[in-house]
Order: C-alpha cells, then sequence, then structure tokens
C-alpha cells in the first residue's frame, strides 16, 4: 500500500529529473557512432545505338547514347546549331524544328524516335540562296532583336501555317465550321504562344507571319 505519510517529490523536482534524463539520452544519441553509407555501384554507360535521320533531305548516320535529345544530336553531333538550346524544358520553343511536316520542341524528344523521319531545320528552310517566305517575311518586318529564338520562331510558323491549311482550329476559333479557319492577329497569338521572345518582338513577329500567310 502507498504510504500517505512519505513525502512526494515537488513539481520542480520533476521537471528538473525529465530535462535531466532528456539531455541524458541525447547525449548517448550523439555519442554512437555514426555508420559511413553503403557506396553505391558506378553507373554503367547505356550500350550506344545505331541510327539514321533524314535532317533537310540529306541521311545521317549516328551513333548515339539512346538518352540524346533530337536538340543535342542536331547540335552537337552535327554541329547544326540554328535550332538553340533556351530553356532545355520544353517552355520556350527556341528549338523548334519540323518532324514529318508537323512541329515539335527538340529538347523534348529523343534522337533515337525519330530513326527514319523526315526533319526540317532552319537550315533547311532555305532554296540554296533563295529564303524561305516566312524567312524573308520576318527581314521585312524586322520580327527580331537578339535573333536568339528567330529559328524556332521561324520552324513553328511554318508548321502553324500548315496546321491552318489543314483546318486545324486553335482555342480562340469562333466557327468551328468555317473553312479555312480566318488567321487573324489573334489566331496568330494563340498558335504560337510556345514560341517566346525575350526581346519582345511579337508585334513584328505577327505581322511577318501574317504577310507569310498572305503571300502564301
Amino acid at each position: 500500500m502507498e504510504d500517505l505519510d512519505s513525502p512526494r517529490p515537488s513539481r520542480r523536482a520533476l521537471l528538473q529529473a525529465g530535462a535531466a534524463a532528456s539531455l541524458l539520452w541525447v547525449g548517448v544519441g550523439r555519442a554512437q557512432p555514426q555508420s559511413a553509407p553503403a557506396p553505391s555501384a558506378p553507373a554503367r554507360p547505356l550500350p550506344s545505338q545505331a541510327i539514321t535521320l533524314r535532317i533537310n533531305a540529306n541521311d545521317q548516320l549516328l551513333d548515339l547514347d539512346p538518352r540524346t535529345t533530337l536538340l543535342d544530336a542536331l547540335r552537337h553531333q552535327l554541329g547544326m546549331t540554328g535550332s538553340k538550346k533556351g530553356c532545355d524544358h520544353g517552355q520556350c520553343g527556341a528549338c523548334t524544328v519540323l518532324v514529318n511536316g508537323r512541329r515539335i520542341n527538340a529538347c523534348l524528344s529523343l534522337a533515337v524516335m525519330h530513326d527514319g523521319d523526315e526533319i526540317t531545320t532552319i537550315e533547311g528552310l532555305a532554296n540554296g540562296d533563295l529564303l524561305h517566305p516566312m524567312q524573308a517575311a520576318f527581314i521585312a518586318r524586322d520580327a527580331f532583336q537578339c535573333g536568339y529564338c528567330t529559328p524556332g520562331q521561324i520552324c513553328s510558323a511554318v508548321g502553324m501555317l500548315q496546321e491552318v491549311r489543314a483546318g486545324w482550329p486553335s482555342h480562340v476559333t469562333d466557327d468551328l465550321q468555317t473553312q479555312p479557319v480566318a488567321l487573324s492577329d489573334a489566331e496568330i497569338r494563340e498558335r504560337m504562344s510556345g514560341n517566346l521572345c525575350r526581346c519582345a518582338a511579337y508585334p513584328n513577329i505577327v505581322a511577318a507571319i501574317r504577310d507569310a500567310a498572305e503571300e502564301a
């Protein structure tokens, strides 16, 4: 039975004892030796893969790490630096090229995915010394400043006009029944929204695309 006459510990004594026990536990924990992490196995390189990229009507034979993006294959393996690496996350559009007539972000696509595809870069749009109408329109309208985004802007615009001719609507198309789609400034801005210009030359870019569309 509990001895009711024995003195009980005070609240202060209980708190002091608890604090002392906590400090002792922390000290014991810190004194324990820390085990070194197990060394990780070195990464093994993936076997290379032979592919044929048909770029600007010319076959290019490459032996690539399968993780190589199309953009890096163009720039580093083939020396075709017209396609720019801006964000490397598919957000700026500076790396836009045409694959089988459709525009894509080359930084988001693996080169091995395009074995045998028809790839057109900014270097392949002109016919010798004769500029593509979109290139000529960009020059006439002064639709660039630093020029870094311009190759992607032009390739994207060429692909966009093909989409318009095919009757593809956009988010701002008012009438889905009327063909062909009326290419207003709002349509151009919406359809080119994936291509960013840090110099903000957008009014001239829209004007250049409108000129090229009217000429076509």
